[in-house]
């Protein structure tokens, strides 16, 4: 082995409220929270998810070349039925474009990275 997983950094424009979405769809805390870094993870320790700020910071766009992803989680859900009302009431988007075969469904956060809601398989 070679290394863990750490943390996974993402760019945005604002850390704090990106951070807050994530907050809610992870349950995680916030561990370290300045205006151009914030980390969210939990008190038992383990990998982190952190939010650093990008000055003239351009979204990525799903399946577009010229606009490459910059990152990409997938969280599991037990029902994506269930699942998808909660994150689109957190501000994601559904992506333009991206279906819904059973299994995963294709989303955007606040800050346009794309995510995915993933079941597991049976």
């Amino acid at each position: 082995m070679i290394g863990q997983l750490y943390a996974i950094v993402i760019d945005c424009p604002d850390p704090s409220e990106l951070a807050g979405f994530y907050e809610k769809l992870l349950s995680l805390s916030r561990l370290h929270d300045e205006p151009e870094f914030v980390v969210l993870g939990t008190a038992e320790g383990g990998e982190v998810v952190a939010f650093q700020q990008v000055h003239d910071y351009r979204p990525p766009r799903w399946s577009v070349p010229e606009h490459p992803q910059q990152m990409h989680i997938d969280v599991k859900v037990p029902d994506l039925d269930v699942a998808e009302p909660q994150v689109l009431a957190l501000g994601a988007t559904l992506l333009d474009g991206s279906d819904k075969p059973v299994g995963y469904r294709v989303y955007a956060d606040p800050a346009g990275h794309p995510f995915c809601l993933v079941t597991p398989p049976n």
